[in-house]
């Protein structure tokens, strides 16, 4: 700090022979703000407000020095009222007035100028439109300069000697400061660069290896993904609607990936998981101090998606005040952060899923009209698994080829008795259960083989002939069970399908005490698999309870 000559050992005194201790608290209070905020807006903005009733300023600004590109340019500016003042953000400089500027700022001492002489002498230092009478200081360490530290007096005002000694005090913490946000720009700049080369790497290699990750593109599938292809290119929303499992995120990526957006972010957000009181910050971004925990600025599902697809999975969960701020965002593109006071836009494509019938929710009201019309432009409707079972073969092998490599073990498919067993199971989950039980199968198998039979829980039955009452493909026979059941009969007349196997499974619930699996449980008895009896059972609304006794309940 600049100091006079020592005076009775009391300590170093400002040039208006003031002790410097009277300063002491708040050079400290200083420290503590630039070294609690890695932003320079918020370390000047708390300074500002603690240096008010010490220096007679207006603007205190700091000025970031880019010696490579030759520059100058504005980093924050703080005062002692709202609003920023008309600086000019960057100054250009040659060579020869770089070189005076750098001379200046390794000499480490403030000078007290007024703003035209101190531009004429350090070009780059003085903004455009910061006339008055200023302090101003080089900001740097031993590396060499990175800035200027620069106060502006109020109108009519001037600033001391004492002044400038606290203002030559204030230049190593504010150093510290410029120095925090430049190591947090590189970080943003570097984690940005190389999010961008990674969605560059997975839309290369989505585009060139999509065919091959859709299994069933050219099968069952194929009627999807001809749909799929057709809306792509477009930018219109779509509608995805299927069970549970069935696919809809890989129809959605498969889109994004054909669309002119493909080099842009492709993001899932499951509306299902987010509490209904964090909605609007998930999706809309929030900004600081818009309620308690907000410590800081944070953007939200649409703004990080920007230029690319957002995959809104479960659109059927969000509730009504969310779709109404939705329906918005779709009308026009943009949208407020809570607790912004700005509009803000985007340029995102939606891709809406669900399981839902949304339909029947629209007309019960859970569900808004508007905004169904909005999303359902273009609907995909997807297939369950147990409707396209010509898929089954090349999705199970696919994913016995995917475990073995995860898990390390010898690649092994399914053989022809377990793939008859695999197209036997009804899949309530879909490709997702495929893709589980057969995960399973290859782990309950160690690599010696595939146990797909204890993975599906049921053992190998390939008999040569249909069972008795049991179709080629596993389901009930009405003819056969009808032979094998006279009271199927009533009076003269056949009971209805439905009847016949509702009866012929009570029988062999009473046969088995209500017992299901296992070789003495119902479908071992009737010769199916335990999950299709047991999908049957809840068609048909039979409770297995009741035919047990009370001592095994």
């Amino acid at each position: 700090m600049t100091e006079a000559v020592l005076n009775d050992g009391i300590g170093p005194f400002d040039m208006t022979g003031e002790p410097m201790e009277r300063h002491a608290a708040v050079l400290l209070d200083v420290w503590r703000e630039c070294g609690r905020h890695i932003e320079i807006e918020d370390s000047l903005a708390r300074a500002a407000a603690l240096l008010g009733e010490r220096l007679p300023f207006e603007w205190i600004v700091v000025r970031r020095l880019d010696a490579a590109r030759g520059v100058v340019e504005t980093a924050a500016t703080a005062g002692r009222r709202p609003g920023a003042p008309a600086f000019a953000p960057r100054t250009a400089l040659d060579p020869p007035e770089l070189e005076t500027l750098v001379a200046w700022a390794r000499g480490g001492r403030v000078v007290h100028e007024r703003a035209r002489a101190l531009a004429e002498r350090l070009p780059g230092v003085v903004p455009d439109g910061a006339e008055r009478d200023l302090l101003a200081g080089p900001l740097g360490g031993e590396s060499g300069p990175t800035g200027v530290l620069l106060l502006v007096a109020r109108r009519g005002a001037r600033f001391e000697k004492g002044h400038a000694a606290l203002a030559q005090a204030l230049l190593d913490p504010f150093t510290a400061a410029l120095e925090n946000d430049r190591r947090l720009r590189s970080l943003v700049t570097r984690e940005a660069a190389a999010d961008a080369d990674r969605r560059s790497l997975l839309s290369r290699l989505g585009r060139s290896d999509l065919q091959e990750t859709i299994v069933g593109a050219e099968a069952g599938f194929r009627p999807v993904m001809e749909r799929a292809h057709l809306v792509a290119p477009s930018d219109v929303p779509v509608l995805v609607l299927g069970e549970t499992g069935s696919g809809k995120e890989v129809v959605a990526r498969a889109i994004h990936l054909r669309s002119p957006r493909a080099a842009g972010p492709f993001l899932r957000v499951n509306c299902g998981a987010i509490p209904h009181g964090l909605i609007d910050s998930e999706l809309f971004g929030h900004e600081r101090g818009s309620f308690t925990g907000a410590e800081g600025q944070r953007k939200g599902w649409f703004e990080r998606a920007d230029g690319g697809t957002l995959f809104l999975d479960e659109i059927g969960e969000l509730p009504l005040p969310a779709q109404v701020r939705l329906l918005r965002i779709l009308q026009d593109g943009s949208f407020e952060r809570v607790g912004g006071q700005r509009p803000l836009h985007v340029d995102v494509r939606i891709v809406a899923a669900t399981h839902r019938d949304l339909r029947a929710m629209v007309a019960d009201g859970r569900f808004r009209e508007d905004l169904w019309y909005r999303l359902a432009v273009f609907p995909i409707q997807l297939p369950p698994l147990r409707e396209r079972p010509e898929d089954i073969p090349a999705l199970a092998t696919h994913f016995a080829l995917r475990a073995a490599t995860r898990f390390g073990t010898p690649p092994r498919v399914p053989s022809p008795e377990e793939m008859e067993l695999l197209l036997a199971y009804p899949w309530p989950g879909n490709v997702r259960e495929l893709a589980a039980v057969i995960e399973r199968a290859v782990i309950l198998g160690n690599g010696r083989t595939l146990e797909v039979a204890t993975s599906l829980g049921t053992g190998l039955h390939a008999p040569a002939a249909p069972p008795r009452g049991a179709r080629a493909d596993g389901e009930p026979d009405a003819a056969a069970l009808l032979r094998a059941a006279p009271q199927a009969r009533a009076g003269g007349a056949f009971l209805s399908l439905d009847d016949a196997v509702r009866r012929h499974i009570e029988e062999a619930l009473l046969e088995t005490r209500g017992r299901i699996e296992g070789p003495r449980g119902a479908a071992a008895l009737l010769r199916v698999n335990p999950h299709t009896l047991r999908a049957k059972m809840r068609r048909l609304r039979l409770d297995w309870q009741r035919f047990r006794p009370d001592a095994d309940r």
